[in-house]
């Protein structure tokens, strides 16, 4: 039950990701809403990253942040975005699939060095660690196309751009 209900959380999320990346306005990819900002590009991409990140869960016990770049450089077309979002969920269903409760309760560790970031079970890290803080980028990402006045989905219901339709 307990993967069941991983698997669909994912997935359902994973969805409504993509919904938003899906109006990312090609002229827009460089515009920040403000100097402390990433760029919409990077947004995005960093959306794409922690994607990836998800991904790491499953393939091995712990993630050093320490060992990666703390930014790459921002994908620069939609269609770079999703078609690198498209093949890294292929890439992470097919984990959740290959996947058992053991493995989903098996203790994972993000770590920053000699520091502990935390340290849970898998299935509890891709919540928190995975879908929690790309549902709080990709809610980020709602305001950058708010603000360049893109109509946006509905993630969970109707948006103002959608009501009466």
């Amino acid at each position: 039950m307990v993967k069941q209900l991983i698997v669909g959380d994912a997935m359902h999320e994973l969805t409504m990701t993509r919904h938003i990346l899906e109006r990312l306005p090609e002229e827009h990819m460089t515009w920040k809403p403000h100097v402390k900002s990433m760029t919409l590009g990077g947004l995005a991409t960093h959306l794409i990253n922690l994607l990836n990140w998800q991904i790491a869960i499953f393939l091995y016990p712990e993630f050093d942040l320490s060992t990666i770049p703390l930014r790459r450089e921002a994908l620069e077309t939609r269609n770079d975005v999703l078609e690198e979002f498209d093949a890294n969920v292929v890439k992470l269903q097919q984990l959740l699939a290959d996947c058992d409760e053991n493995t989903l309760s098996e203790e994972w560790t993000l770590r920053n060095g000699d520091h502990i970031i935390l340290r849970q079970p898998r299935a509890i890290a891709l919540r928190t660690f995975g879908l929690n803080h790309m549902i709080h980028h990709r809610a980020q990402l709602g305001v950058y196309l708010r603000l360049l006045d893109i109509p946006l989905p509905g993630l969970y219901g109707p948006t103002a751009d959608e009501e009466g339709k």
